[in-house]
């Protein structure tokens, strides 16, 4: 769980340095679309190597595909990092490392979710979920910070190097861990198998489709938002680090509620947060304010903060030891290309709208996605999941 909170710092830190870096290294009027580019490069191939890879990793321990993904990782942001220092870094390079970093995103990810669904196999699952939850949503408030002070002296590539050292950090730990039987050994399995399992459950696979068109709608933040600070609040990296921390602040706050819903009704919740986070992007299209905008960014953070623990659980509850890392692998393929997609689409939007009214637009389609799922719930309720899982999606943990 530790060294786990210093690689998410790390990414925390990356919010800022990875699209404040493609600004630095792009042309004036090629800012916005370099920095989407960037964004999508840091996480999108991931759902390539989860469909493309699993013939391979499907039958990877969960300790290995952790180690796998860091090593990578680790390997391809100290390689921007020594570019950058030796003036050799261009625009293409530095997406294309990005891209090749991230290639095992997905396998990693189900890999550490995997660890912690089986070392809390005992009705804890939700909160050790929320527990991860938090350190990444404390991340933000601290990474963003860290970051900003950086770049009062260093560049970009600095943050980015201090993000390859924390995911070190996560790889030497899980390598040394010494892990249940059952974890370290699974069943081939692939990520189409993930997908066969997931099909037999119509509510989580409505649930994904949710939850990916929730975050492609949330992509364009990413890119508007530093846009946003640099031109119509004429700011710097530390205000945008400023308007991170204030989501991370709301987010850890709303984190540690994601450890007490274990009763709370599923798709009420989920539409409830969808629809609490599109409203609090609105003001960034009405105002110039800094404190109205940031207040507003914070108040995001507190909505949004108990989707991910709260969500996950019930992927982790749809799946035996056996089918786990791939049903897990599954879910990133879909959700780790929904936010890159949607800041690579953010780009030529802020291009076209400008950066306000792309976070504006963003925020009224997230409400009509959750008036959309609204409007669908009589048929979601008619379909089934059938027994322990349809019980735990309509109140977790019952």
């Amino acid at each position: 769980m530790a060294a786990s909170a210093v690689s998410f710092l790390g990414d925390g830190m990356a919010l800022v340095g990875i699209p404040w870096l493609a600004i630095q290294l792009a042309k004036p009027d090629q800012g916005g679309v370099v920095a989407g580019l960037s964004l999508a490069a840091y996480s999108l191939p991931g759902a390539v190597g989860a469909l493309a890879l699993g013939r391979w990793f499907g039958s990877m321990s969960s300790q290995k595909l952790v180690v796998a993904n860091t090593g990578l990782r680790a390997l391809g942001l100290a390689a921007i990092a020594a570019l950058a220092a030796t003036d050799r870094l261009n625009t293409f390079t530095y997406i294309a490392l990005l891209a090749a970093s991230s290639l095992f995103s997905a396998w990693g990810n189900a890999g550490l979710y995997a660890i912690v669904s089986r070392l809390f196999a005992d009705g804890r699952q939700l909160p050790a979920n929320a527990l991860l939850s938090v350190s990444q949503q404390i991340s933000i408030i601290i990474g963003p910070a860290i970051a900003g002070i950086i770049l009062l002296e260093l560049d970009g590539s600095a943050i980015l190097a201090v993000n390859a050292i924390s995911y070190l950090i996560l790889l030497t730990t899980v390598a040394r861990l010494e892990l249940p039987q059952q974890l370290a050994t699974t069943r081939r399995t692939g990520v189409m198998a993930g997908f066969r399992i997931l099909a037999q459950r119509p509510q989580l696979v409505a649930l994904l489709l949710v939850t990916a068109a929730f975050f492609f709608l949330y992509g364009p933040v990413e890119v508007g938002l530093p846009l946003y600070v640099a031109g119509s609040l004429a700011g710097s990296g530390q205000l945008l680090g400023a308007f991170w921390t204030a989501f991370g602040v709301g987010a850890v706050i709303g984190g540690f509620a994601g450890g007490t819903l274990a009763r709370a009704p599923g798709w009420p919740a989920v539409i409830a947060i969808i629809f609490g986070w599109g409203l609090t992007l609105l003001p960034f299209g009405m105002t110039n304010s800094t404190l109205a905008t940031m207040t507003s960014f914070a108040l995001g953070g507190l909505i949004y903060g108990p989707f991910p623990a709260f969500t996950i659980s019930l992927f982790q509850q749809a799946a035996d030891a056996s089918e786990l890392t791939s049903v897990l692998a599954a879910r990133s393929a879909v959700t780790t290309t929904a936010t890159p997609l949607g800041a690579a689409l953010g780009g030529p939007l802020v291009a076209l709208w400008g950066a306000a009214d792309t976070l504006l637009y963003s925020g009224i389609a997230t409400i009509t996605l959750a008036v959309l799922v609204t409007a669908s719930m009589p048929l979601l309720k008619r379909s089934t999941l059938g027994g322990e899982v349809k019980d735990q999606f309509t109140v977790i943990g019952r």
